[in-house]
């Protein structure tokens, strides 16, 4: 009966330690809560597994130890009592660092609703270290079987090469940020439209035609590739328009900067604070070409503010006596006649006297 006294007392201290530890741990944890940093609370809830549980292994030895047990017996325990101690050690570090995994992916943005790429991958390697240090401690040679991973992995890697680097794409993708989801992107191959989601092998983007475009990630991180939302989400685009020769220039900015400034006041997309600007720059054959700079929130706004830019401009040169004139061509023969060339490879011939006029549209 003596000899279960100390056995006894160091399984009942072990138990309360573990208690006492595991309300420490919850006051810590409250107080984590508070902290604008999120890797704390990990640190905290990876702490609470390992140690009420090491304070019980402990407590757990100490008992065997001062039992009369046999050599074997001793062993056998010891062993049991250090691989499960392994098991939660493992548990709490794979818990630990893919929280943390989580927590800086989180803080970078875009990546954080692909944060499970990174995260299992952490997660699995720590479990595997954990499942080969228990290999270990039970006195089984790893060696042989580090040797047929090795061999395996290497069949396995030339087997999966294409997946393994749509993987390790979309892992460069994610972490380098040049793609993050919500961006518009078009593809040197055509393939344009919102990025819904990355994953370990595929990207999947969304077309303004509402359909969805798979492309694996490989190809992605190859291609050339235009981002319409970096540096940032607003952008500016660029309207063409012409004016008749007779036209006056002074007051044809004008009119254009005051319906610029109304389309980007009254149309929902539009940038109010964008300074309405008009640049000539071309002579053409029949009419005065300039440039009109709008300002747009995000990509997809320029179709309906080009659309009611180009409504109003219409409307407001008509009310100011602005033409725009439809591209033509005279030409005035006054003798002789002249085959002259038409769209289509075809040719007409114009009589002396006539005169011939073709539409350049």
């Amino acid at each position: 009966m003596d000899d279960l006294v100390v056995p006894g007392i160091a399984v009942v201290a072990g138990l309360v330690a573990a208690f006492l530890l595991r309300m420490l741990l919850k006051w810590l944890g409250k107080h984590a809560d508070r902290t604008r940093w999120s890797g704390d609370d990990v640190i905290v809830g990876a702490l609470s597994i390992v140690v009420p549980w090491g304070a019980i292994t402990g407590g757990a030895a100490i008992a065997a130890a001062a039992l009369p047990l046999t050599s074997a017996i001793q062993h056998t325990v010891n062993q049991v009592l250090t691989v499960l101690l392994i098991f939660v050690v493992t548990v709490a570090a794979a818990r630990l660092v893919a929280g943390l995994m989580r927590t800086v992916t989180q803080s970078r943005s875009g990546v954080a609703g692909s944060a499970t790429i990174f995260v299992n991958i952490t997660r699995v390697l720590v479990l595997a270290i954990g499942f080969l240090v228990v290999l270990q401690t039970l006195g089984i040679s790893i060696a042989p079987m580090l040797t047929a991973l090795g061999v395996g992995g290497l069949a396995v890697a030339l087997a999966l090469q294409d997946t393994l680097a749509n993987l390790f794409a979309g892992i460069h993708i994610l972490a380098s940020k040049t793609v993050q989801r919500g961006d518009y992107i078009k593809l040197s191959s055509g393939e344009e439209g919102y990025v819904e989601d990355i994953n370990w092998r595929q990207t999947t983007v969304r077309a303004l035609s509402n359909n969805l475009i798979v492309i694996p990630n490989g190809e992605l991180a190859k291609s050339n590739m235009t981002n319409f939302m970096r540096p940032e989400q607003q952008l500016t685009i660029l309207v063409q328009v012409g004016v008749a020769y007779d036209s006056d220039l002074e007051h044809v900015e004008k009119v254009t900067c005051e319906v610029v400034t109304e389309v980007m006041t009254d149309i929902e997309g539009a940038l109010p604070e964008h300074e309405a600007m008009v640049r000539f720059h071309t002579f053409g054959d029949s009419r005065i070409g300039f440039t009109v700079i709008l300002g747009v929130g995000e990509f997809s706004d320029q179709f309906r503010i080009k659309h009611e830019f180009i409504k109003q401009l219409h409307k407001r040169y008509r009310a100011e006596g602005i033409r725009i004139p439809a591209p033509a061509r005279t030409v005035a023969l006054q003798q002789g006649s002249v085959a002259i060339p038409q769209q289509r490879g075809a040719e007409v011939e114009i009589k002396p006297g006539e005169v011939h006029s073709t539409r350049l549209d």
